[in-house]
């Protein structure tokens, strides 16, 4: 019965080794959030290029956003989603492109505002801005 027990632990910590293995290789790699298409993200550079036929989303909390934002930015977030969406549908027309950012690229909140544009809104041409609200202050210096 020892030597069953045994082998069934030592069967189970093989069968464990890969796992071990590729957790250790890929501990860098894994990206816990949702990913974001490289199509649904634009870069500073990008987004300024479109000129006056973007509209700047801030999907920061309302004190960040009463602070410092961008300028002509709409406050958008999931706070106050219900209040803000319709200010945002009057400042939209279908030429226009929207750009969501939040205080940096690992914020959430820009990726859900975006999400929830494109698919409760069903509006097109939604993108994240890349590296967020800390690419547009270190634009600004």
């Amino acid at each position: 019965m020892r030597s069953l027990l045994r082998q069934s632990l030592v069967l189970l910590g093989l069968a464990f080794l890969p796992g071990i293995g590729q957790a250790i290789y890929y501990r860098d790699k894994v990206s816990w959030e949702s990913p974001i298409a490289a199509s649904d993200m634009v870069t500073l550079a990008q987004a300024r290029a479109w000129g006056a036929n973007v509209i700047w989303v801030d999907a920061r909390p309302e004190e960040e956003f009463a602070r410092e934002h961008v300028p002509g930015a709409l406050l958008l977030n999931e706070d106050r989603w219900n209040e803000l969406l319709p200010q945002m549908l009057m400042a939209w027309s279908p030429e226009k492109r929207v750009v969501v950012y939040c205080s940096s690229q690992s914020c959430g909140a820009s990726r859900e505002v975006a999400r929830r544009l494109r698919e409760e809104a069903q509006l097109k041409n939604v993108f994240v801005l890349d590296g967020g609200w800390e690419a547009w202050l270190a634009e600004k210096k």
